[in-house]
């Protein structure tokens, strides 16, 4: 069971395949999983688990930490916005350098959905999300700070130019055609860094990262706890000394995702 984390299939939720209409009158793909107990008289919290990339696509294949969300009582929400591979190129470069804050939009417009749900509890709605998609999380709580309880960002970008200037040279290029460049393109990637608009943050905030990630470095979760903090918002800090981009080591991930439950079970 290896493949499974030991957790026994048939206590597996079924992900619920639902479209949503975003701003421009495209249909959004996402997956829903609920927990199995009733839910609570306001509706479940809901997790809106934005996947990294951006170019990768969620699909309906097991995750312990979605898993771990739904046995503690958390309804998982993940959408595959514009950026998202799978859907076609098109679809893929709707999100492209100047385009980038329409899939933050996406986001938007699913919790807007999700509002509409009624197993789901409106006041209770985190964002959560690892590299590019805790770029994700933090655009998404600077940009609409009123939907959200609490963000949980791991391993997330908090500036454009920071990020490039400190990622390995072998990506820059690749990750400049996707993002912008440096030369060109710095006030825009300037105005869309979510630590100059750090401000704007009205929810608690949890943050994770390894101290030797080679591709997003610490120094971005250094930078927007620091930030945040300064302006009085609460932040979970966790770092791992022996971890990279992301968390390999079992007993890390668990410590990682049981820091994140006891967050939210603080403050949502």
């Amino acid at each position: 069971a290896a493949a499974t984390a030991g957790i026994p299939p048939d206590t597996f939720v079924e992900r619920e395949l639902v479209h949503y209409p975003t701003f421009d009158a495209r249909d959004v793909p996402a997956f829903l999983s609920v927990p199995e107990t009733e839910p609570p008289e306001g509706g479940y919290p809901v997790v809106v688990d934005i996947h990294g990339g951006p170019e990768s696509q969620r699909r309906p294949s097991f995750s312990s930490v979605t898993q771990y969300l739904l046995n503690s009582g958390y309804a998982v929400f993940e959408p595959n916005v514009r950026g998202s591979s799978g859907y076609g190129k098109a679809y893929a470069a709707l999100d492209d350098v100047e385009k980038r804050m329409d899939s933050v939009k996406d986001v938007r417009a699913g919790v807007e959905w999700l509002h509409d749900h009624p197993e789901i509890d409106p006041d209770r709605v985190v964002a959560m999300g690892g590299s590019y998609g805790g770029f994700m999380v933090l655009a998404s709580l600077t940009e609409y700070p009123d939907l959200w309880a609490a963000g949980v960002d791991v391993v997330g970008i908090a500036n454009f130019v920071t990020f490039l200037e400190n990622t390995g040279d072998w990506r820059r290029s690749l990750r400049e055609a996707e993002y912008g460049s440096l030369e060109t393109d710095r006030e825009f990637l300037e105005s869309i860094s979510p630590i100059n608009n750090v401000d704007r943050i009205a929810s608690p905030l949890c943050v994770l990262h390894g101290a030797n990630d080679p591709r997003v470095p610490v120094d971005e979760a250094e930078q927007i706890v620091e930030e945040a903090r300064e302006r009085g918002v609460p932040v979970r800090k966790l770092i791992f000394d022996d971890e990279g981009h992301g968390f390999s080591k079992l007993e890390n991930r668990i410590e990682a995702y049981r820091a994140i439950v006891e967050f939210l079970d603080e403050h949502v």
